[in-house]
């Protein structure tokens, strides 16, 4: 750890919107107490939570600042899920923050080990036909870091078996918009499977959406800088 410098207002406004998305991410009731944690590409290396805070009592301060190589900064040490944060966000240069949260049902499909399938058209702003659920590895591992690397290949969304969700954006509010529509499509994914077999898109129509939403540049509206 090293003494936290001086930050300017950009990286001062970073930090707050961390820490204003955290407290969203429960306010929606895509997360529960301090299980979910969020990072931003920041210079030489990516912001994010400290492990174990209540996000109310955070201040812009509180945020670590961790450089590539994985050393840190800050008051307090960073989540426990750091790995895949920095992992993912080498590995991806067009993804500049991450979302990682245990919503109801998103956690219930990826307990049971199921990728969420082309059930709804919106199931392609994740990046593809389907929302691939990671193998199971131990929280804060390596192992579990490459798991999620892998199944976010080609997406910007993806789940851990019996943990929860990851999703990506090119800025925050992206990936914070990315992790509701996720939420909502396990939802829609469980219910159907209450009823029976599940009738799913074909994927010429698929490709099809892709198209028209590339053309038409569908979805939210950011309201946030970008990292």
């Amino acid at each position: 750890m090293e003494k936290l410098k001086l930050m300017d207002k950009d990286e001062r406004q970073k930090r707050q919107s961390i820490i204003d998305a955290c407290i969203e991410m429960n306010a929606v009731g895509i997360n529960q107490g301090t299980s979910g944690n969020i990072s931003v590409r920041h210079g030489e290396g990516i912001l994010l939570t400290p492990t174990s805070v209540p996000y109310k009592s955070l201040k812009p301060e509180d945020i670590v600042f961790m450089r590539w190589d994985g050393s840190w900064e800050g008051p307090l040490g960073p989540s426990s899920e750091w790995r895949f944060h920095l992992d993912i966000q080498k590995a991806r240069p067009d993804v500049n923050a991450v979302v990682h949260a245990h919503p109801l049902y998103c956690t219930t499909i990826a307990i049971m080990g199921h990728d969420i399938p082309p059930l709804h058209y919106m199931i392609v702003v994740a990046g593809g036909s389907t929302i691939r659920c990671a193998p199971y590895a131990t929280f804060g591992t390596a192992e579990l870091s490459a798991n999620a690397v892998k199944a976010l290949e080609g997406r910007l969304a993806c789940l851990l078996q019996h943990h929860g969700l990851i999703a990506c954006g090119r800025t925050l509010d992206k990936a914070m918009w990315l992790a509701v529509e996720v939420e909502t499509l396990a939802r829609q994914y469980h219910g159907c499977l209450q009823l029976g077999k599940v009738p799913l898109l074909a994927e010429d129509e698929i490709q099809n959406v892709i198209n028209r939403i590339a053309a038409a540049g569908y979805g939210r509206k950011e309201t946030t800088a970008a990292a």
